[in-house]
């Protein structure tokens, strides 16, 4: 069967944001593919679990943080190692009392849209990153969250 004709692996993506505007980012583990590069939180869906359901548990397992789940914000098609993914990215906020910390993931870090381009991002979430400079978070992911948090800062207080 040649890639075409592969059905896409479907990954969920949470744009979390805080009422400063800061999204959060994860960074990869240097053991998994395409490490030291920082991402939007998230993961594969597993055979009948649902989007949000799934984004919800990827986002414990990572970063042992509850999340409100809102809207889909975005839609990205992209292809790693000619293997079709389809990614749904959700607006999120961090539900009252979540602090996200490193579980799956080597670090995290609260950033401005207009700082974006000082880490270097997964590929696949680079195709946001005019969009979030441009509208900055989606309102659902501002609204009623706390700013909270070092800034730009990463999760070990080191700069990217």
């Amino acid at each position: 069967m040649n890639s075409s004709s592969r059905y896409p692996t479907l990954v969920v993506a949470a744009l979390v944001g805080r009422a400063d505007g800061r999204v959060l980012l994860t960074l990869r583990r240097p053991d998994q593919p395409l490490p030291d590069q920082w991402e939007l939180p998230g993961g594969k869906m597993e055979p009948g679990e649902a989007p949000d359901d799934a984004l919800v548990r990827e986002l414990v397992e990572e970063i042992d943080a509850r999340v409100e789940v809102g809207p889909i914000w975005d839609v990205l098609h992209v292809h790693y190692r000619e293997q079709p993914v389809l990614i749904l990215i959700y607006a999120c906020r961090l539900q009252p009392g979540q602090h996200p910390r490193c579980v799956q993931v080597a670090d995290l870090a609260w950033v401005a849209p207009d700082e974006l381009d000082g880490y270097d991002i997964l590929p696949a979430d680079r195709a946001l990153l005019d969009r979030l400079r441009e509208e900055g978070p989606p309102r659902f992911c501002t609204v009623g969250s706390a700013p909270g948090g070092p800034g730009h800062l990463t999760s070990s207080g080191r700069k990217p």
